[in-house]
């Protein structure tokens, strides 16, 4: 459907009357931001993929109730981060040790930013974001999405093992082997 806007309404109610080219035109325009999150919540290509793919279907499923006052992006957002756990919980090992001090700190967005970066830091800013993409590859998908729920997503401990359907004590535990191993992966940057 050329020229259609995500933002448009007629879009979304299009598509939930059952047209083909509304649902395709939506699934073009969000697929790569569903893509994204879905690989920073399983951290693999091949994962973001299954996710994206039963997203989409549970998104065309759902799409009957769909409210047309609702963000059509914060719903994707909403069944990805749900298909991600889902994906993540049927290949989930737990482990032991927590560390609360790391645990309590909020999420990176609340952490306060800094003043202006020098040309340096964004110099290394790719060099870092790559750095971080490996580092969250040495976690276990659990711990890579109790670390993106807590860290990235900012949801409580307790919202994070609501979601992983984990308790208390299981979601800390996760989530401190995560900063623990992001810490080691990360140190040589956190020195210069």
């Amino acid at each position: 459907m050329k020229g259609m806007d995500e933002r448009d309404p007629s879009v979304v109610a299009k598509a939930r009357d059952g047209d083909r080219d509304a649902f395709k035109a939506l699934v073009e325009l969000h697929s790569r931001y569903i893509y994204s999150l879905a690989h920073r919540m399983t951290g693999n290509a091949q994962d973001a993929e299954d996710v994206v793919q039963e997203a989409w279907l549970k998104a065309h499923k759902q799409l009957s109730r769909f409210e047309a006052r609702a963000d059509v992006r914060t719903w994707l957002h909403r069944i990805t981060v749900n298909c991600s756990i889902d994906l993540i919980r049927a290949r989930r090992h737990r482990e032991d040790a927590h560390d609360p001090a790391d645990l309590e700190q909020g999420p990176l967005s609340e952490r306060g930013a800094e003043a202006q970066p020098t040309p340096e830091r964004v110099a290394a800013s790719v060099e870092i974001s790559d750095r971080v993409n490996e580092a969250l590859g040495l976690l276990t998908a659990l711990e890579r999405a109790a670390f993106t729920l807590r860290h990235v997503e900012g949801m409580s401990i307790e919202e994070v093992g609501a979601k992983l359907g984990m308790k208390t004590s299981a979601t800390k535990h996760s989530i401190f082997r995560a900063v623990k191993k992001m810490r080691v992966a990360l140190e040589p940057y956190a020195q210069s």
